[in-house]
C-alpha cells in the first residue's frame, strides 16, 4: 500500500496537518457541543439550533477568503522569504475582519426574524432560532479576527498556534454552555451566550500573537487603505466559491426543515457530524494550502506536484477511517443528542450515507486546499457554480416528490461527485502551478 510506504513529503504534510486537525475538530466542536446540551432541552430548541447554526455558518463562511486567501499569500511570501511584507498582509486582514464583524453585526440584528423565516421554522422553532441567532451575532467579530489571525499563522507554516487557542476556546465554549444552559436555566439563549464569549476570547488571543510578531519583524499595525483595498478585492473569487458551497448548503437546511421537526433535528445532528468529518478531513488540505504556496513562491514546481500526489492519497485513507468510524458508532451516537424516537431512527439511516461519503470527500477537500494554495480561485468559483448547477435538480425532486433525508443526503452526493471531477480534472493540468511571490 502507497500510504504505508515513505515518502519524502510526508514529515512536511504532518508537521502542518496533525496540529490543523487539532484545531479544525475544535471549531465544528462548538456547535455539537452545543447541540448535545441543547438536546437536553427539547426537539424545538434543537432544531432551532439547527436553523440558527446554518444562517450563522452561512454569514462566518463568506469571508473564509480572510483565512484562505491569507493563508495562500502569506505562504508565497515565505517561499520568497519575505517574512514583514506576509504579516503586513495579515494585519490588513485582521482590520478587515474586525470592520466586517461589526457590519455584519448591525445589519444582522433587525434582519434576524426574516432570515429564519427564511429557512421555513415551524412555530415552534423559530422564535429559537431568533434568539440564538440574535446572540451570537456579538460573537461574529471575534469569529472573523479568528479566521484572519489562523490564516497569517497558517501561512507562516505555524499550526500549533491555531490548535492551542481552538483547544482553550472549545473548553471555555463548553464549561460556559453547560454553566449557563444546565447551571442557570437559561436555555438556548445561554449556550449562545457561552459561544460568543468563547469566541471573542479566541480573537483577542490571536490579536496579541499577530501584534507580537509585527513587533519583531518591525511590521506596520496601523490599518493601511491600500492593504485593506487589496485584502477585499482578493478575496472576491474566495466569496463567490464560497457561495456556491453555502447555496448548496443552505438548500438542504431548507429542504429538511420543510419536511417537519423531527427531520431539521436530525438534519441539524447529521449536518454538524459531517462538519465535524469534513473539518477533520480538511487538515490535509489545510497543510496543502501552506505547502503549495511556499513551494510556488519558491519557484519549485515539481515540489508542488509531489507533495499534491502524496495529500491525494493521504486524503483517500483518512476518508476511509473515518468512514468506517461512522459506520461502527451510528447505532450509539443519536443518543447522545436527542431523547426522540422518531429523530434517532431518522439520523441512524441517515449515517450511512455520510459515512459512504467519506473517501470521496478527502479527494475533494484536499484538492479544494491545494488550488487554493496555488492562488487558482478563478477556477474554483467557475467550478463552484457548475457543481451548484448539478445538484439542485435533484434537491428539487426530492422537495417536490417527498423524499425523505436518505434521499437529501444522496442528492449531496451527487454534489460531491461533480465536485470531485472538477477539481481532479485541474489538478491533473498545469494551468495553476503558477509561481513567484505573487500570483
Amino acid at each position: 500500500m502507497r500510504l504505508l510506504s515513505r515518502d519524502p513529503h510526508d514529515r512536511e504534510i504532518l508537521r502542518l496537518a496533525v496540529p490543523a486537525f487539532g484545531a479544525l475538530v475544535a471549531e465544528p466542536l462548538f456547535l455539537l457541543s452545543d447541540s448535545a446540551i441543547v438536546g437536553h432541552l427539547g426537539t424545538a430548541p434543537l432544531g432551532g439550533l439547527g436553523v440558527a447554526g446554518q444562517a450563522l455558518s452561512l454569514l462566518v463562511n463568506l469571508c473564509v477568503f480572510l483565512a484562505y486567501g491569507t493563508t495562500a499569500a502569506v505562504a508565497r511570501q515565505v517561499g520568497a522569504g519575505n517574512i514583514a511584507r506576509a504579516i503586513q498582509q495579515g494585519i490588513d486582514g485582521i482590520w478587515l475582519a474586525i470592520a466586517i464583524g461589526a457590519a455584519v453585526l448591525i445589519v444582522g440584528w433587525p434582519l434576524a426574524p426574516w432570515v429564519v423565516d427564511a429557512f421555513g421554522a415551524s412555530a415552534a422553532v423559530a422564535p429559537q432560532a431568533e434568539t440564538y441567532l440574535r446572540i451570537s451575532l456579538f460573537g461574529i467579530p471575534g469569529m472573523l479576527v479568528v479566521l484572519a489571525g489562523t490564516g497569517v499563522l497558517r501561512g507562516l507554516q505555524d499550526t500549533r498556534t491555531p490548535l492551542r487557542v481552538s483547544i482553550g476556546a472549545f473548553t471555555v465554549n463548553l464549561a460556559l454552555n453547560a454553566l449557563f444552559v444546565l447551571g442557570f436555566g437559561w436555555g438556548i439563549a445561554g449556550s449562545a451566550w457561552g459561544t460568543v464569549l468563547a469566541q471573542s476570547g479566541g480573537g483577542a488571543v490571536y490579536i496579541a500573537v499577530v501584534l507580537r510578531g509585527a513587533r519583531r519583524q518591525n511590521a506596520r499595525v496601523r490599518p493601511d487603505a491600500a492593504g485593506l483595498r487589496a485584502a477585499a478585492t482578493a478575496g472576491v473569487n474566495l466569496v463567490l466559491r464560497t457561495i456556491s458551497l453555502r447555496v448548496v448548503l443552505t438548500v438542504g437546511t431548507a429542504v429538511a426543515t420543510r419536511m417537519g421537526d423531527a427531520e431539521i433535528a436530525a438534519y441539524q445532528v447529521g449536518f454538524q457530524v459531517w462538519t465535524l468529518l469534513a473539518f477533520a478531513l480538511d487538515a490535509i488540505a489545510i497543510a496543502g494550502q501552506a505547502i503549495t504556496g511556499r513551494y510556488l513562491g519558491a519557484g519549485d514546481v515539481a515540489g508542488a506536484r509531489g507533495a499534491t500526489r502524496r495529500m491525494v492519497q493521504w486524503g483517500v485513507a483518512s476518508g476511509v477511517v473515518f468512514g468506517v468510524v461512522v459506520l461502527v458508532v451510528r447505532p450509539w451516537l443519536p443518543a447522545l443528542f436527542t431523547d426522540d424516537p422518531a429523530v434517532r431512527a431518522l439520523l441512524v439511516s441517515t449515517l450511512v450515507v455520510v459515512a459512504l461519503l467519506q473517501p470521496m470527500a478527502g479527494v475533494v477537500f484536499v484538492l479544494d486546499g491545494v488550488l487554493i494554495g496555488a492562488g487558482d480561485v478563478r477556477y474554483l468559483a467557475a467550478a463552484g457554480v457548475v457543481t451548484v448547477a448539478a445538484f439542485l435538480p435533484p434537491a428539487w425532486l426530492v422537495s417536490a416528490r417527498g423524499g425523505g433525508l436518505v434521499a437529501l443526503w444522496l442528492a449531496i452526493g451527487v454534489w460531491m461527485t461533480a465536485r470531485l471531477l472538477t477539481l481532479g480534472l485541474r489538478a491533473r493540468g498545469n494551468a495553476w502551478l503558477v509561481t513567484g511571490a505573487v500570483r
